[in-house]
């Protein structure tokens, strides 16, 4: 097993390994779908339910994961749900039937929040605990994650077609992950020193009645919303734009969501040195409204070459946007992290229908023409938070 010495590289690396089993599984069974639907009979509409079911888990589990987040803290919380979700991998390779995969794709929703809060948390606290930016690196791992999982879905599938083998392997790799993260992650988890003496206090005011969030919280949501929005209609509309708008060939069409995760990547990897240099809030309100401008102007264009440039401008832009908002949520407590974290499934969840019914009552054009206002309320948004200031 690795061995840092260095301890916010240790965490560093602890953390990594939770968002990359996060990609990791849920690209593992999206990879198998096609498996999926042919073992269980399913038709396409079926299949979306059962996509909706996993994003339905998540936006309702809210109560539930602030509980735990409170009793149990992000550390604890973090591994269980890691391991669980590797369990859970193998209850999907022997599912019965429909009713049976419904329920299963639920309660993977509820663990992935639960993960995705956690694991927000500890990165956060990462950052808080050294004075060194941290986050967006960790969301570049997540990424990384989802290419090691096809890069073994198709490994597997040229070995074997059994769904069962393919998953128990990638179960294996998720529990070594999940063990790898138990080494460096902080026990302490609370991610504001200036607001720790204030947490304890609000703990005992909340913990036997619900609060509404604050106006800070609201307002990171209302990023957030629209962060993941701008996020997941790209990734969802990018191809379909390329060739029946720009007119793209069938070869070039997925070039535009290569585009944007590409630029994603690239930009999540640099992130954290921008962040130090210029702040947070610069960041955001800065590369949300590159995002915003560069697709308007693409969809004015037309062409596949402008659509191309557009969707870079959305990648590179948009990319930093939810570490940032994680950050400054975490820093607010447990419960505005909740709060937050549950408003950007719901983006990702609503936001893609929402687009496709734009584009099915004017056109793909307004569709994604209301992708770009989204990136320009992103940084609307971020003129009203407080963000971090600059370190360098």
């Amino acid at each position: 097993m690795l061995r840092v010495h260095d301890p916010f590289r240790r965490g560093q690396l602890a953390t990594s390994a939770l968002f990359s089993s996060l990609g990791f599984q849920y690209a593992t069974w999206a990879s198998r779908l096609p498996a999926i639907k042919t073992h269980l009979g399913l038709s396409a509409a079926e299949v979306g339910l059962l996509l909706m079911a996993t994003g339905i888990g998540a936006v309702v589990s809210f109560p539930l994961v602030t509980m735990l987040m409170r009793r149990l803290g992000s550390r604890r919380l973090a591994l269980a749900s890691a391991v669980c979700l590797a369990l859970l991998l193998l209850v999907m390779s022997v599912l019965p039937d429909y009713p049976v995969a419904l329920l299963v794709m639920g309660i993977d929703g509820v663990l992935v929040a639960c993960l995705n809060v956690a694991m927000n948390a500890q990165g956060t606290a990462l950052e808080v605990a050294y004075g060194r930016n941290a986050m967006s690196k960790l969301h570049a791992t997540f990424s990384g994650g989802s290419l090691g999982a096809a890069l073994v879905a198709s490994g597997m599938n040229t070995l074997t077609p059994t769904l069962a083998v393919h998953f128990g392997v990638a179960a294996a790799l998720l529990l070594l992950l999940a063990g790898y993260a138990g080494t460096g992650l902080l026990a302490e988890d609370r991610p504001a020193a200036a607001a720790a003496d204030d947490e304890e206090e609000k703990k005992e005011k909340s913990r036997n009645r619900w609060t509404l969030p604050s106006r800070v919280t609201l307002w990171l949501g209302a990023a957030m919303v629209f962060g993941t929005v701008t996020e997941g209609a790209m990734n969802d509309w990018s191809a379909i734009y390329m060739k029946d708008v720009a007119k793209a060939s069938a070869e070039l069409a997925p070039m535009g969501i290569a585009v944007v995760s590409v630029m994603m990547v690239l930009a999540r990897v640099f992130a954290d040195g921008w962040r130090s240099r210029w702040g947070d809030g610069r960041i955001v309100r800065a590369g949300s409204a590159l995002a915003g401008a560069g697709l308007a102007l693409a969809l004015l264009s037309g062409g596949v070459v402008p659509a191309l440039i557009g969707f870079a401008c959305v990648g590179l832009g948009i990319a930093a946007v939810t570490p940032c908002v994680y950050v400054a949520a975490a820093k607010q407590g447990s419960d505005a992290l909740t709060v937050v974290a549950t408003m950007g499934t719901a983006g990702l969840l609503a936001g893609p229908p929402v687009i496709g019914f734009i584009a099915n009552a004017s056109g793909l054009v307004w569709g994604l023409g209301a992708v770009a206002a989204s990136a320009m309320f992103v940084s609307l948004c971020g003129t009203r938070i407080r963000w971090t200031a600059a370190s360098g």
